[in-house]
């Protein structure tokens, strides 16, 4: 039997917004998804590396703050990643730079491994090498997902998620390429042009749920946990579709992947 519902590996990092917004929060697609199923009443479990500094444990009491597992993250020897983002006019983000810092060398080691094998589901954030692990689970009979625009490939997954932000006629040609290296199911978020799900079936899509968007980060990430939870409790796809949806536009209403405590960036610690 399974451990529990949900675990997610790979990425965190502290999202620093550039002035005027001047903020730094908790981020990172594995870690924004954990926290978002969590939120949506599932347990979940992180597995990655922090720095032993400051920023690797307000990630690690951000994280247990939200109810997600934090038995499985490692501080490891380096720096917390960073990455320094600009919000345009619209809400939209600018990424500037990315320092992924311990994430640049992180793996589950055995024991990790073995526990992650019991999970019911893994997600994949960004992760180097993932494809070995990606297909011990499924061997082991474990759903698997990743966002294959932050981490490519997406043989074996039971959903592969990307995005085509910008390109809404590139959707379906998207989709039908990951199903054709080996996805169960793609889903592309396509921002305001909602989002688009293939099964080598059928091609399914939604809208957006109109809010006032203060900023797109974590939107996807949310998106995913807002699918997983929905569909792994039995949702029908077009249900996942919606519950993603619906979770994302809460997330486009404040800064950051999840609401949290922002510091102030820069501040006088930074220096």
């Amino acid at each position: 039997m399974p451990d529990f519902a949900f675990a997610t590996v790979g990425d965190n990092c502290i999202d620093r917004f550039q002035p005027p917004a001047g903020l730094s929060l908790v981020g990172g697609n594995a870690v924004n998804v954990a926290v978002q199923l969590s939120r949506l009443g599932q347990r979940a479990a992180y597995f990655g590396a922090v720095g032993p500094d400051a920023d690797g444990a307000r990630t690690i009491a951000a994280l247990a703050a939200q109810g997600v597992v934090t038995d499985h993250i490692r501080i490891a020897p380096g720096v917390t990643a960073y990455t320094e983002i600009t919000i345009d006019p619209s809400g939209d983000r600018i990424i500037g730079f990315e320092e992924f810092g311990v994430c640049r060398v992180y793996a589950p080691d055995e024991a990790e491994i073995a526990r992650l094998c019991r999970m019911r589901h893994v997600h994949f954030g960004w992760m180097p090498e993932a494809a070995p692990l990606i297909a011990r689970l499924r061997a082991a009979g474990v759903s698997v997902s990743k966002d294959v625009s932050v981490n490519p490939g997406a043989a074996g997954l039971s959903f592969a998620f990307s995005s085509a932000e910008g390109q809404p006629e590139a959707a379906e040609a998207k989709a039908a390429a990951l199903l054709a290296e080996g996805a169960a199911i793609a889903v592309v978020t396509l921002g305001e042009a909602g989002s688009l799900l293939a099964d080598g079936r059928e091609v399914l899509r939604t809208g957006i749920r109109a809010v006032p968007v203060v900023d797109t980060t974590g939107a996807g990430d949310t998106f995913i946990a807002g699918f997983l939870a929905c569909r792994m409790q039995g949702g029908s796809l077009t249900a996942a579709l919606e519950a993603g949806r619906d979770a994302a536009a809460e997330t486009c209403t404040f800064f950051g992947g999840f609401p949290q405590v922002p510091d102030p960036w820069p501040s006088h610690r930074n220096f």
